[in-house]
């Protein structure tokens, strides 16, 4: 009888039956069972394999420390000896996400063996870690579990055999930035030509190097008067104060909060927190006011340069946020200032 291939599987508290945000600062968990998506990997896999471990851990939890916490994951994983290894569905979760291609990158790169996530290609771990990892590409929820755990076993048992792996079209996984020397019937010269009367006689056509397209957001007009304008400070370095009342994430926030400073000439050290993982933030802690300058707009009302100050901040975090969630918390903050009558916004960052 063939041995069977040994596999760990790592998940987030969600998936592991644990609850959501109350349980995203959670630690590691190990079960030696199938749990959650481990049920639709086990379906796909049958006889060939066996999950000998799920690895379970809050998304805050790693989030907050990415690379201590990764290697804890990872020495766990190694423990159990597998032949590849699972992360996710990840789907449209950010932290999650990212959790799950650090895990899989570490894998590969420490213990050599293949290891495979999912996720949408919106998601910050996708852009993040899609050049070190294949990563089948999903929706942005777990409607399509039942396929998406199919495709992940497909093409990890393709790498694990050491088989050759097609294109993402045909393997399903996020395109990796990667180029592959393939024969081709035709010259490159033809296959230009080919694609520019496509082009011309408005027949479909795909181009052999992508290019990614930003929209363009044009610029507003300038103050004509700032001496009598109303201005807001508005913060994507994760400034908030004591505690984090509100448990803003540390990355990929979809909104923001706006906090009073009203009758405050300056922000003081030890009523604020920062919560955010992309920067050192000793020197704001110190001094809040270094990220949110109340003093310095404080004196420039005092002057007369600036008509008045908006008596709250906005903030939120701006740290692989994908780009979906940057809209969705720009739009929110653009209705605040409107409903507000605020003319103008200061935006600081890291």
């Amino acid at each position: 009888m063939a041995k069977k291939i040994r596999i760990v599987h790592y998940i987030n508290q969600f998936f592991g039956q644990y609850g959501g945000e109350d349980a995203a600062s959670m630690g590691i968990v190990v079960k030696e069972e199938m749990v959650g998506p481990g049920k639709g990997l086990a379906a796909a896999l049958g006889d060939r394999a066996e999950i000998v471990a799920t690895v379970i851990c809050g998304d805050n939890h790693i989030a907050e420390r990415l690379e201590e916490v990764t290697k804890e994951v990872v020495d766990i994983i190694e423990k159990y000896k597998p032949d590849l290894v699972f992360a996710g569905p990840a789907y449209g979760a950010g932290r999650y996400g990212v959790a799950c291609g650090s895990v899989c990158a570490a894998v590969q790169k420490r213990l050599g063996i293949p290891a495979v996530t999912a996720q949408n290609e919106e998601n910050p771990g996708a852009d993040i870690f899609k050049k070190e990892l294949y990563i089948i590409k999903t929706g942005t929820n777990a409607r399509t579990m039942a396929d998406d755990t199919k495709r992940i076993v497909a093409l990890g048992l393709k790498l694990l055999a050491g088989e050759f792996i097609g294109s993402p079209e045909d393997e399903g996984y996020i395109t990796r930035g990667l180029a592959r020397n393939v024969k081709s019937p035709k010259s490159s010269a033809e296959r230009i030509v080919d694609m520019l009367l496509d082009k011309y006689h408005g027949r479909p056509f795909k181009t052999e190097v992508p290019i990614p397209s930003h929209e363009a957001v044009p610029a507003t007009p300038a103050i004509k008067d700032l001496a009598n304008a109303t201005v807001v400070l508005v913060t994507d370095g994760g400034l908030y104060p004591a505690g984090n009342p509100d448990r803003m994430p540390s990355q990929n926030a979809d909104t923001f909060r706006s906090y009073s400073i009203e009758g405050k000439d300056e922000l003081k050290k030890g009523d604020y927190i920062v919560c955010h993982n992309g920067y050192d933030p000793s020197f704001v802690l110190a001094d809040p006011n270094r990220l949110v300058p109340v003093d310095a707009m404080r004196e420039l009302v005092k002057d007369k340069v600036v008509g008045k100050m908006h008596e709250y901040y906005l903030a939120t975090t701006g740290l692989i946020t994908t780009i979906a969630n940057s809209k969705k918390t720009a739009q929110a903050m653009a209705e605040y200032i409107k409903d507000h009558n605020i003319d103008a916004a200061i935006l600081t960052s890291t």
